[in-house]
């Protein structure tokens, strides 16, 4: 377990190294820079190039954010003005959080017993309802159901709020919205794994044994088939966590993604290097306490 513990903190910190350096690398290889799109004399803009390091050599930039990264203190934004970076995350990804994780708790709450009917009932006409409703969830991307919400529930029947975050009715669009794809993802998954563990020998064992069909399907197949899906969960935590960019648009939710779409059109170098080491951060997080998870849901796994 010490082992396991200490090659994983040892492969996140050279991950974040590396997502570190090649951002900061490829964000300012791209022609122009932060003043560029205003309109300012070119005096003006060698003070605030000078305010902000951006005129110092590109290896003296690299160095400089290291150290402060090391500190703690993700810079100041170039936009954002008397906003640090550590301030609009803490302020923003809260915001993102509350919608992503309704729309993860309802795309596992709904997708994973969906998964299970479908695999119970395979080749029957409910099967193939629920397949085909996952297959054109799948396939539809998440801009197009949240304006299709938008506009039949919040302008043509006008029951639901259509912007920010007011009320709790407020969130079930947006919440639905990004719930969809992963909802049937999570679906086709249990599908496929429940189907494989029915074909495995304990399955057949235990059956022959007389144990009731629900002890068969809830404690030996489904906490095999649910393994994939923690899988999935991981990254697909990370990414609706740190917000739904077009989502939080469409809803005008200030959420952390709105930001970081922002931060890249208009070059704010501090924004966007604090958004990625954030998302990659957590990403690696979640995907680790994924690992850990394994252990629990069947702990033949070894680390």
């Amino acid at each position: 377990m010490v082992r396991f513990l200490s090659r994983r903190i040892v492969s996140m910190i050279l991950a974040i190294f590396v997502v570190i350096t090649l951002t900061f690398f490829l964000m300012n290889l791209v022609p122009g820079g932060p003043f560029n799109t205003e309109k300012l004399s070119p005096k003006a803009a060698a003070i605030l190039e000078n305010k902000y390091g951006l005129n110092q050599p590109l290896l003296k930039q690299y160095t400089d954010y290291l150290g402060d990264l090391l500190r703690g203190d993700l810079g100041v934004s170039i936009k954002k003005v008397g906003y640090t970076v550590n301030e609009l995350i803490a302020e923003k990804f809260p915001v993102s959080a509350s919608v992503g994780g309704i729309a993860i708790c309802i795309a596992v709450i709904l997708g994973i017993p969906a998964g299970v009917i479908a695999a119970m009932k395979r080749n029957t006409v409910i099967d193939r309802i629920i397949m085909f409703i996952c297959t054109l969830g799948v396939s539809v991307p998440s801009f197009i159901v949240a304006t299709l919400l938008l506009y039949v529930f919040g302008i043509k029947l006008a029951i639901l709020p259509t912007m920010r975050l007011n009320s709790a009715a407020s969130y079930i669009m947006p919440a639905v919205a990004l719930s969809l794809s992963p909802l049937c993802y999570i679906t086709r998954l249990t599908r496929s794994s429940m189907m494989e563990a029915m074909e495995q020998d304990y399955i057949k064992t235990a059956q022959a044994k007389g144990l009731s069909r629900l002890t068969v399907i809830g404690k030996h197949a489904l906490r095999n088939s649910v393994i994939p899906v923690i899988t999935y969960l991981g990254p697909l935590t990370a990414a609706i966590l740190t917000g739904g960019f077009v989502v939080e648009n469409i809803f005008s939710i200030p959420g952390l993604g709105k930001y970081f779409v922002e931060s890249i059109s208009n070059r704010d170098y501090p924004m966007i290097m604090g958004t990625t080491i954030f998302f990659a951060l957590l990403l690696l997080v979640l995907n680790f306490i994924v690992d850990l998870l394994y252990k629990v849901v069947d702990p033949r796994i070894k680390y």
